[in-house]
């Protein structure tokens, strides 16, 4: 009989349509294949509820809340008064609470696997063998959001950084182990918490190769005669946002000096007002939702990540090495990618310009498709993981 795991995830583990939901699903399907999963999660899209099923399927027993973000925000804001990170109230939620205590007092969990910090808080009191997938230090990430914005947002976005470290540092050292998605975010949080640096590990993300196959023939979306370069990604996410921005208004006009029929894609769920209105600007496109994202890259002169707040790995350049495609990429884009060859990194809007003008002729890259065949399996990356849930002596502890 499979021991008992509880996972829980701060957003439904499907579809794998964006970062987190990637990385959380293929946990998921792995966790799955050994034991007999109980999940704890919201639902902050009201479109995923029709995936409830899909999700349902690898689970013995789910706990699927619904969150409408714009009234999770104000509830944050209690954190203000608390003196605790404001994404804490963010994801309290009394409903799941509860089923959560009767998980561990009835059921009484073998297992506890926690993606994203913030569901830490729902098993600070559990025994057991608990796992801590961070994925990115998200503390660093408010600290970069607070150099990028003005008074107040920069004092709350410091703040955030600052106490949101406190509590990832109190996680990691009650904790049996963390996991982070690259090497290089697994070193700076043991930078930042050395107390629990013999516990901190990492297991790269993996891209489903075959999903992602240049060898396939896709419909071409673009129009004849477009010299199209793509971004894709989900466009309510402010990092997201920012590199379009900065890319459209800053870098694309230098191409379109030399190249007037070149067409930037912006192709991705939930664009924010910022992004729609870059349609306004000449040869800008964006596409909203789109049901399939490999047209689009597979017909792609190139791929652009020009991120200038990233943490973690971006899936964006993974799936575009896997599709053959050449990413010209910000440093921070890149930063914990180990294949090199899959991308040429560029820095600063001229350089950013040059860089992609003299590779949009460049064809197919196939050896960014073998750096990913090659490092970028999912079951043989989350292998890493398996070692640290077999433990059979918790340390245990509160957070």
């Amino acid at each position: 009989m499979p021991q008992k795991l509880l996972y829980l995830v701060h957003r439904i583990p499907y579809p794998p349509n964006k970062g987190d939901k990637i990385r959380s699903y293929h946990l998921l399907k792995h966790l799955a294949s050994v034991y007999e999963i109980h999940l704890g999660a919201f639902v902050d899209d009201e479109n995923d509820w029709k995936y409830e099923d899909e999700v349902k399927q690898l689970c013995k027993e789910c706990c699927l809340v619904p969150m409408n973000p714009k009234a999770a925000k104000p509830k944050s804001l209690f954190g203000l008064f608390k003196g605790e990170a404001l994404t804490l109230p963010y994801y309290r939620n009394r409903a799941l609470k509860s089923w959560v205590d009767r998980m561990l007092k009835e059921t009484k969990m073998d297992r506890i696997v926690v993606f994203s910090s913030a569901m830490a808080q729902y098993v600070s009191d559990a025994e057991g063998v608990r796992i801590m997938d961070f994925v990115d230090v998200d503390s660093d990430k408010w600290s970069q959001y607070a150099e990028a914005k003005p008074w107040p947002l920069n004092w709350l976005y410091r703040r955030e950084g600052r106490l949101l470290l406190h509590f990832e540092r109190r996680i990691a050292e009650s904790f049996d182990a963390s996991f982070f998605v690259s090497p290089h975010e697994a070193a700076l949080f043991r930078s930042l918490a050395p107390e629990s640096k013999n516990r901190i590990h990492h297991f790269n993300n993996g891209v489903d190769a075959e999903y992602f196959s240049p060898d396939r023939d896709y419909a071409n979306p673009y129009r004849e005669g477009e010299e199209v370069l793509v971004f894709t990604g989900a466009m309510d996410y402010w990092p997201n946002i920012d590199a379009v921005t900065w890319f459209s208004r800053d870098i694309f006009p230098l191409i379109r000096e030399e190249k007037p029929h070149a067409r930037f894609y912006i192709v991705g769920s939930n664009p924010a007002r910022q992004v729609v209105e870059l349609k306004k600007l000449a040869g800008v496109n964006v596409t909203g939702r789109v049901n399939d994202v490999r047209p689009y890259l597979a017909h792609a002169r190139l791929a652009v990540a020009p991120l200038r707040i990233a943490r973690g790995v971006q899936n964006k350049v993974l799936e575009a090495m896997s599709m053959a495609k050449h990413v010209i990429a910000s440093q921070q884009a890149v930063e914990g990618i180990e294949a090199g060859a899959g991308y040429d990194v560029a820095n600063g809007a001229e350089e950013f310009a040059a860089r992609i003008l003299q590779n949009l002729d460049s064809g197919p890259n196939p050896i960014g498709r073998d750096a990913i065949l090659s490092r970028y399996d999912w079951e043989k990356n989350l292998a890493g993981i398996d070692s640290c849930l077999e433990d059979t002596a918790p340390r245990g502890g509160k957070t």
